[in-house]
């Protein structure tokens, strides 16, 4: 027999402030718990920028138990890492992933971020268990009054909810509403991304890298900060790249990723004496724009009254374990799960308490891995050196 009910369970009015990975995760996961879920969406909704984004085992695993439709994301399964040398592109090191799945209980994907966001949107808004998201475009959220649930929009607008939850990116509103500051420095790298279509690069005479289905990786050994990763996705149709570069090269940490494109020719400066197959395949790049590193410190809390944070609101980190949509993810699993008939106790404060106590720990904890990683390509997320206390919510 299952399990029964909580007999101080109650269906919920759910704001959710933001609409990417993180807030369509959390509606997929809270209507599944049976309650109501509204998206409130800042813009006129025209979806994700266009990078590649991994999603490994921990994130994966709940897209299947979510029942979403993995097809629509038209991933790349990830086979392999190689690591390449900088100049010549010759295989370092292979690493084969053909048991992955057997050693994690599900794959890694690799998806543009567009596809995968709007396979995430489907499972939000569509047909399946529980009732479907509602979202809500053109709606800036102001002011939260945390002890009552009731969300002040920019046009004037009001409504009120049992929770709500901030799901609005590393420049989150609700983070600053909750009183939470960052403490953070620029990091020592920059970035730009790129995209290059993969029948470009072939009918360019270029390698076909999407082929190997790997994670691959030029640099970031002695070089430390120049690094290039690539990222297929698309179903091999497009090649993500990542081009890392001391920041004293280039300083992009007050620009915004929808500013305009940058020129090929600044993406290419930094790596004079790169593979010049890579140098080929990035003279084609599309999509050219900047990506702000910025290392944060972890946040006090993440949670307060009826709201709390997920996603790059409650814990920006570094790209270098390519784990932010998988906390994320996993923080849309963990509301989904305090919030159900199963555990939830009938108080929205007490609930997010535990929910801050658990991902806390965990999320400060791959931050800090993926910030040594960045100085460290080999790096894998391990144990912390002793943690700070975890502040109570209030």
């Amino acid at each position: 027999m299952g399990s029964l009910p909580s007999p101080t369970w109650k269906q919920l009015d759910i704001a959710i402030i933001g609409g990417g990975i993180g807030g369509m995760s959390s509606a997929i996961a809270l209507r599944r718990a049976g309650h109501k879920v509204t998206i409130y969406e800042r813009a006129d909704f025209a979806g994700e920028a266009g990078a590649s984004i991994s999603c490994a085992a921990n994130g994966t695993r709940w897209l299947n138990e979510w029942k979403v439709n993995l097809a629509k994301g038209d991933g790349v399964i990830l086979r392999r890492l190689i690591s390449r040398d900088w100049t010549t592109g010759k295989v370092l090191s292979l690493y084969e992933l053909d048991d992955y799945q057997e050693r994690w209980g599900h794959v890694y994907y690799m998806f543009q971020r567009q596809c995968m966001h709007d396979m995430l949107k489907e499972a939000a808004l569509g047909d399946g268990e529980g009732l479907p998201a509602r979202l809500c475009v053109n709606h800036k959220c102001r002011h939260i009054h945390t002890d009552t649930g009731l969300v002040e929009f920019e046009s004037g607008k009001t409504a009120k909810h049992d929770l709500v939850i901030g799901a609005d990116g590393v420049g989150s509103t609700v983070r600053g509403i909750l009183g939470i500051w960052p403490d953070r420095r620029p990091a020592k790298s920059s970035c730009l991304h790129a995209n290059v279509r993969t029948e470009d690069a072939v009918a360019a005479g270029l390698v076909d890298l999407s082929k190997d289905q790997a994670l691959q990786f030029w640099g970031g050994q002695g070089e430390i900060w120049d690094k290039i990763v690539l990222s297929p996705c698309r179903g091999g149709k497009l090649l993500s790249y990542y081009c890392f570069f001391p920041r004293e090269k280039g300083d992009y940490v007050n620009q915004t990723w929808g500013e305009e494109e940058k020129p090929v020719e600044e993406l290419l400066a930094p790596f004079p004496t790169l593979d010049p197959q890579v140098r080929g395949h990035l003279a084609l790049g599309k999509d050219i724009h900047p990506w702000r590193l910025w290392v944060h410190e972890p946040y006090p809390y993440i949670a307060k009254d009826a709201v709390c944070l997920v996603g790059d609101a409650a814990h920006p980190m570094m790209p270098h374990q390519s784990q932010a949509a998988c906390m994320a993810i996993e923080d849309a699993a963990a509301l989904g799960i305090l919030f159900s008939e199963k555990y939830f106790t009938g108080s929205v404060s007490e609930t997010l308490c535990l929910y801050q106590a658990v991902r806390l720990q965990r999320v400060t904890k791959v931050q800090a891995a993926a910030q040594r990683a960045s100085e460290n390509i080999n790096e894998r997320i391990g144990e912390l050196p002793t943690q700070k206390r975890i502040d109570p919510i209030h």
